[in-house]
This record gives C-alpha cells, sequence and structure tokens, in this order.
C-alpha cells in the first residue's frame, strides 16, 4: 500500500517571519492523524501572503514531491494579501467549488462572517487542492464538513487509498456492485 502523501501550507506573514507560532498548520495536521488510521507523510511549510510563492509552493508540492491532497490555511478573507484563493486558481486544471459553498455553509452556522471567505479547492493533475480559513476552530469545522468526500476524490484521481478512523471520520466512498 503506498503511503500517501499530504501537503500542509499555512500562508501566513507574520507566522512565517516568526512572530507567533503556527497553530494552524498544526491543527490541520492533528486532525489529519485523527480522521487518518492509514500512514501519511507530511509535507509542512510555512510561507508569507505572496501569490508567486504561493503558487510555486503548492506547484512544487504536487508536482515534484507527489503530494495527492495539499491543505491550505489563511489567506482566504477580503484583505488586500488574501490571495490564496486566487493562487490556487491558478495552478488548478478544475476548480472543485462545491468545496467553497460547504465550508461557508457550515461556518455560517458559527459565524456571520463566514460569507466573507473566499476558501475553494481544486485539482492540479492528480491532486486535490483545498483552502481552508486561518483559525484553528475553523479549520476543523470545515475538515469536518468537506473531509468525507476527499478520500473518494483522491480514489478517483487513481490516488492512494486513505482509510480513515471510522469512529472519528466515516468517509463516502459509494457502494461497490
Amino acid at each position: 500500500m503506498t503511503k500517501a502523501k499530504i501537503g500542509i501550507v499555512t500562508v501566513s506573514d507574520r507566522a512565517s517571519a516568526g512572530v507567533y507560532e503556527d497553530v494552524s498548520g498544526r491543527a490541520i495536521i492533528d486532525t489529519l492523524n485523527d480522521y487518518l488510521k492509514s500512514e501519511w507523510e507530511e509535507c509542512y511549510r510555512v510561507i508569507p501572503d505572496e501569490q508567486a510563492l504561493i503558487e510555486k509552493v503548492l506547484i512544487e508540492m504536487v508536482d515534484q514531491e507527489g503530494c495527492c491532497l495539499v491543505i491550505t490555511t489563511g489567506g482566504t478573507g477580503p484583505a488586500k494579501r488574501d490571495v490564496t484563493p486566487e493562487a490556487t486558481e491558478a495552478v488548478c486544471d478544475r476548480m472543485m467549488p462545491g468545496f467553497g459553498e460547504l465550508m461557508r455553509m457550515e461556518s455560517l452556522k458559527f459565524v456571520p462572517t463566514a460569507i466573507l471567505s473566499r476558501q475553494t479547492a481544486g485539482l492540479r493533475n492528480n491532486s486535490l487542492i483545498v483552502n481552508l480559513p486561518g483559525k484553528p476552530k475553523s479549520i476543523r469545522e470545515c475538515l469536518d464538513a468537506v473531509f468525507p468526500a476527499i478520500p473518494y476524490c483522491i480514489d478517483l484521481m487513481g490516488g492512494p487509498f486513505l482509510e480513515c478512523n471510522e469512529e472519528v471520520m466515516k468517509p463516502f466512498r459509494p457502494k461497490k456492485k
């Protein structure tokens, strides 16, 4: 069985400069460790809000590192420096708008400002790139909403089989006939 390689990218000027610790990237890693039963390897980066750099890192993670899934955190709001969705769209072959729609619907249950979030998802080659918000609580809420579809998406692209701890996260895979 192939070990899945998953990219985690924190997009934050302050975290990348060491002004504060990257708790958002850790929240993604901790959540994936809760969800996944199968072994996986992390490819982790903390970078500033620079569109060209975000694009470069996403391309490297998919094309050179071979990540089947790349999850970003940060840079999805309305501020001028929030350019993660633009970088994601620039490097993807096809967009997966349902991810952003579902994450915003889920977040609206908790905060009315969820409509300000621009997170999205897309496909590059045989990889899925998903943009999450920057707050650890929101990261878990959004991943809880969209992750059930992620293992099957990766299956459909010919990626590694992601086995989940079904007591924590039950992925949806159609029944075989």
